[in-house]
């Protein structure tokens, strides 16, 4: 497994319980919050609870976007998780004129007046077969979540999982190096540990 994992610190992520599930893994993930801290990185992950659009003003305070382009377009995995996931759209709903990465080409939606937000909870996902994130990863897959918002990638091809609230929307995203899941792997348990490292081992 890499060795050098950094988990970005923008202020805003369960950056201690990711890392702790790293650790059940037996890997020393690093936290980060500088562009400085970034470099050397085998593997980057970005955590996330809150809003979009103060989430992107952390970031850029911190100039961190530039540094986490900089390292996609060299082929290193990303993974995004949460609202990590939504940052690396475009843009969203939840701050309208707020520019995202830009990362996977999208947007961010927020869920329907008739359905209980945030969506909270232990939900199913159609996982799509081949990918290598899923490798001995039990089915049915069942992950854990907590938000109000949900990704719409440009390309239906990108969407690699999909669970439904309501109607079905893209729980797992991939474009080539980089991921992002809309639920918490490190608080899915064995499912959420599985995902972890076939992200480590196999992405």
């Amino acid at each position: 497994m890499p060795e050098r994992v950094v988990i970005i610190d923008y202020g805003m992520g369960n950056l201690f319980s990711v890392r702790n599930a790293f650790a059940a893994l037996k890997v020393k993930a690093r936290i980060a919050g500088t562009p400085r801290g970034l470099k050397g990185c085998d593997r980057l992950v970005l955590p996330g609870v809150g809003a979009f659009g103060d989430a992107m003003r952390e970031l850029k305070k911190r100039r961190l976007i530039e540094s986490i382009r900089e390292i996609v377009r060299t082929g290193r995995p990303f993974l995004g998780i949460c609202l990590g996931m939504q940052l690396l759209m475009d843009r969203s709903d939840e701050a309208p004129g707020v520019k995202g990465l830009g990362l996977v080409a999208g947007s961010v939606q927020r869920f329907g007046t008739r359905l209980k937000c945030p969506h909270i909870g232990w939900n199913e996902i159609e996982a799509v077969e081949g990918q290598s994130l899923f490798t001995e990863v039990k089915r049915p897959i069942y992950a854990y979540f907590c938000h109000s918002y949900f990704v719409r990638p440009k390309r239906a091809g990108v969407t690699i999982g999909r669970t439904r609230y309501g109607s079905r929307f893209a729980s797992i995203v991939r474009d080539g190096n980089v991921y992002g899941v809309q639920f918490h792997p490190e608080k899915s348990q064995e499912t959420g540990l599985r995902l972890l490292e076939n992200f480590l081992r196999r992405c």
